[in-house]
C-alpha cells in the first residue's frame, strides 16, 4: 500500500507513449504520460497525460479527467462533441470511439477504472 502523497502536476516529467500511425488523422501529435498510482490488480489507474496539437482517434476506457492546461475538442462517435480546457472535468465511457482535435498542448489528470 502506498502512503498518502501529493505531486505538483505541471512539474512531473512524462514518458513518451507513441501513438499508432493509424490513430493520427492530422498533424504530428505526440503523447506522453506518467502513471502516478495503480492498484495491485491493475484495474484502477491514476495518472497524468499530455498530447500536443493534432487530430487523433482513440477507443476509451471508463475515465474521468480534469484538464490542467491546453484545449481540445472531443467528438464521441454517435454521441456528443464537447470542448475542454483548463478546469474542465470530463467523463468518457469504456468503448467510446473518440476523435480528439487538440488545439493547444493539453495536460490532464485522469482516473481510469478497467
Amino acid at each position: 500500500m502506498t502512503h498518502s502523497f501529493a505531486v505538483h502536476v505541471p512539474d512531473v516529467a512524462l514518458d513518451p507513449e507513441p501513438l499508432e500511425s493509424g490513430q493520427i488523422l492530422s498533424g504530428d501529435p505526440e503523447v506522453s504520460g506518467k502513471v502516478i498510482l495503480e492498484s495491485g490488480d491493475g484495474r484502477r489507474v491514476r495518472g497524468i497525460w499530455q498530447i500536443t496539437p493534432g487530430v487523433v482517434t482513440d477507443v476509451e476506457a471508463d475515465e474521468v479527467f480534469v484538464v490542467l492546461s491546453g484545449s481540445a475538442t472531443i467528438a464521441v462517435e454517435g454521441g456528443p462533441t464537447f470542448d475542454v480546457g483548463p478546469g474542465d472535468l470530463a467523463v468518457l465511457r469504456a468503448g467510446d470511439r473518440t476523435t480528439w482535435t487538440v488545439h493547444e498542448t493539453l495536460r490532464k489528470v485522469y482516473a481510469i477504472d478497467l
